[in-house]
């Protein structure tokens, strides 16, 4: 048996991504996104969720990111994510 096959960091998530892949993903959309949390105040989880595609994985780590960039993530009664303010 090929322990590869068993191993959870090569298991495949949505359309074949490995994690890391995720991983890159939502770091490049933090970035792109802060620009646009920058010039409207905040976005919502829901404009989060649309742009990754429902990609589950990605969307969380997404908002785990905006997290320990220091951003305000909201919660289930305010689901947006605003800029820091210190």
């Amino acid at each position: 048996m090929n322990n590869a096959n068993c191993d959870p960091r090569n298991r495949a998530y949505k359309n074949g991504k490995t994690f890391e892949d995720c991983k890159a993903e939502a770091r490049d959309l933090v970035t792109k996104l802060s620009g646009e949390i920058h010039d409207n105040e905040e976005i919502s989880w829901k404009h989060i969720l649309e742009i990754v595609d429902h990609d589950e994985i990605v969307y969380k780590l997404t908002l785990k990111y905006f997290r320990e960039m220091g951003y305000d993530i909201g919660n289930y009664t305010k689901p947006r994510v605003l800029k820091y303010t210190g």
